[in-house]
C-alpha cells in the first residue's frame, strides 16, 4: 500500500512541474503551483482593489443576514454556507500543518502564512463569487458549483468552450482525489497520532479507529449538504473557541515572549538562516500549508458557497472574505505562536524528533500544549478529533460533487463507499507519506483553477464595481428584507 502512494505521489509531482519548473533556489525547490498561487494572489488582490480589506465590515453585515431578500435563491443560508466551508478548512490543518511548516521552514514559515491568509481572502472571493454566477440547479433539488462550473461554463461564455470543459473534468479529477487525500486520509492520520497517545488501544489495533469514524461519518454524509450544514454550523463554532481558549492561555503564560516571538518571525522571514532553503524555503513551506489549511485558490469552497440563498454573487464572495482570514490570519497565526513560544518545533527530545522526522504535526501541537498543561494534550485530543471529523464530512460533500459532475448522480452511492474505505486504508499507512500525498493532491487543484480565476477575473471586477454602485446608491439596502 505504502509504494502504490509514494508512486502516485512521484508521478504527479512530475507532471505538475512541482519539483522541476523551477529547480532549485537556494537549495530549496521551487514549485511551479507556489509561485502561481503568489503570482494569482497578488494580481487578483490588486484588480480588485483590495476588496479583502475595505469591504470587511459590509461582509460581516451579510453573514449577520442584514441583506436577506426576496429573490434569494439556494438551499442554506449565507452563515450556514461559511460554516460548511470553514469545517473544512478550520480543523488538523490548522494545528498540524503549521506544526509542520515552521519544523521544516523555520519560523519565518508563520510570515509567509499570515501573507498567504490575507492574498487567499482575495482568491476565495473571486472563486466563490464565479461559483455563485454559475452555478445549476438540477432535478434532484441539489446545486452544482465549484470550479467544475465555472470553468466549464464560465470559459464557454468567453468562447474557450473546448478548453474549458477540459479544465473542468481535469479540476474534478484532481478535487476527487483532494477528497480522498488532503480531506479524508491526512485528517484521519494526523487525529490518529494523537488519540494513540491518548488511548493505547488504538495503537494496538488502528484500524478500528478506522472504523469507528468512518461509521459516524457515513451517517453524516448520507444526508447530503442540508445535513453536512447543520452538523457544521453546531461543531465549527463550539471547536474554534475551545481551541482558542486553549492558545490564549498558552500565551498567557508566555506572555512576556509574544514580542520576541513576532520579531523572530519577521527576522526568519527574509534571512537566509531558515531551518531548510533559506529565505525561499520558510516562504515555500509558508504558502504550501496556508494552501493547504484555507484551500484559498483551490476552487474547493465554491461548491459548499454554491448552495447559499443570495441574490448577488458578489454577495457570497464577500462572505468568504472570512475563511482565509479566520483559518489562517487568526487561528494559524495563534498555534505558530505556540510552535515557537515553546520551541518544540525544533525538537531536543527523542519523541519530538520522531515526529518531526514523521511529519506528525499534530504531535508537535500537542507536545507544545503539554508543555504549559499537562491535560491540554487530552483536550486538545478531542479538538482534532472534532476538527478530522467536521472536515471530513464537508470534504466528502466537495468530492461527491465532484464525482456527479464526471459520473452522474447515480452514481454516487459508489463514491462515498470509496471515501469510507479510505479512511481505513488512512490508519495502516505511514503519516509522512500521508502528508506528502494529500498535499500533492491537494495542490493539483490550483493548477486549473487559478488559470481560471485569471481568465475570468475582468467579469468579477465588474460584477464587484456594479454592486458597489448599488450599495452606495442605497438601492441594497431598500430591497433587504426588514
Amino acid at each position: 500500500m505504502n509504494e502504490l502512494f509514494v508512486a502516485i505521489n512521484a508521478f504527479f509531482n512530475k507532471i505538475l512541474f512541482f519539483d522541476i519548473f523551477f529547480g532549485q533556489v537556494e537549495g530549496a525547490t521551487f514549485p511551479f503551483v507556489v509561485a502561481l498561487l503568489i503570482f494569482s494572489g497578488i494580481f487578483l488582490t490588486l484588480k480588485m482593489g483590495f476588496v479583502n480589506l475595505r469591504m470587511f465590515s459590509h461582509s460581516l453585515a451579510i453573514v449577520r443576514g442584514k441583506y436577506k431578500t426576496k429573490e434569494d435563491k439556494g438551499v442554506i443560508s449565507p452563515f450556514q454556507s461559511l460554516a460548511t466551508a470553514l469545517s473544512a478548512t478550520v480543523g488538523i490543518g490548522n494545528i498540524a500543518a503549521v506544526s509542520i511548516a515552521i519544523s521544516l521552514g523555520g519560523a519565518g514559515a508563520a510570515f509567509w502564512m499570515i501573507l498567504a491568509g490575507f492574498l487567499g481572502m482575495t482568491l476565495k472571493f473571486t472563486e466563490v463569487t464565479l461559483s455563485i454566477k454559475y452555478r445549476e440547479f438540477l432535478p434532484n433539488g441539489t446545486i452544482m458549483g465549484g470550479g467544475m462550473e465555472y470553468l466549464s461554463r464560465g470559459l464557454a461564455d468567453k468562447g474557450m468552450v473546448k478548453t474549458g470543459k477540459y479544465m473542468a473534468m481535469v479540476f474534478a479529477f484532481f478535487m476527487i482525489l483532494g477528497a480522498l487525500g488532503a480531506g479524508n486520509t491526512f485528517q484521519i492520520s494526523q487525529s490518529l497520532s494523537i488519540v494513540q497517545n491518548q488511548i493505547p488501544f488504538f495503537s494496538s489495533y488502528p484500524w478500528v479507529f478506522g472504523l469507528i469514524m468512518a461509521g459516524i461519518t457515513g451517517l453524516v454524509i448520507i444526508g447530503g449538504i442540508k445535513r453536512i450544514a447543520t452538523v457544521a454550523e453546531k461543531i465549527v463554532p463550539f471547536m474554534v473557541v475551545l481551541y482558542i481558549f486553549m492558545v490564549l492561555w498558552v500565551l498567557g503564560t508566555y506572555f512576556t515572549q509574544i514580542p520576541d516571538a513576532f520579531a523572530l518571525i519577521f527576522k526568519e522571514a527574509f534571512t537566509p538562516t531558515a531551518v531548510t532553503g533559506g529565505i525561499f524555503g520558510a516562504m515555500i513551506q509558508g504558502f504550501q500549508r496556508a494552501v493547504f489549511s484555507n484551500e484559498a485558490g483551490l476552487g474547493s469552497a465554491g461548491i459548499a458557497h454554491s448552495a447559499s440563498k443570495v441574490k448577488y454573487p458578489i454577495r457570497q464572495g464577500l462572505v468568504s472574505l472570512y475563511e482565509p482570514f479566520v483559518d489562517t490570519v487568526v487561528v494559524c497565526t495563534l498555534t505558530a505562536l505556540v510552535v515557537i513560544l515553546t520551541g518544540v518545533y525544533t525538537g531536543g527530545t527523542e519523541a519530538l524528533d520522531l515526529a518531526i522526522e514523521a511529519k506528525q504535526g499534530a504531535v508537535i501541537t500537542s507536545t507544545g500544549f503539554g508543555m504549559v498543561v499537562s491535560w491540554f494534550p487530552t483536550l486538545l485530543g478531542f479538538a482534532i478529533f472534532m476538527f478530522a471529523f467536521s472536515t471530513m464530512i464537508s470534504w466528502s460533500y466537495y468530492g461527491e460533487r465532484a464525482w456527479v459532475y464526471l459520473f452522474g448522480s447515480k452514481s454516487s452511492i459508489v463514491y462515498k463507499i470509496i471515501f469510507l474505505l479510505f479512511i481505513i486504508i488512512a490508519t495502516v499507512t505511514d503519516t509522512g507519506l500521508m502528508v506528502d500525498f494529500s498535499s500533492t493532491l491537494f495542490l493539483a487543484l490550483a493548477v486549473p483553477n487559478l488559470f481560471g480565476l485569471l481568465l475570468m477575473s475582468g467579469d468579477v471586477r465588474e460584477m464587484l464595481s456594479d454592486y458597489l454602485k448599488k450599495l452606495k446608491s442605497g438601492e441594497l439596502d431598500a430591497e433587504a428584507i426588514k
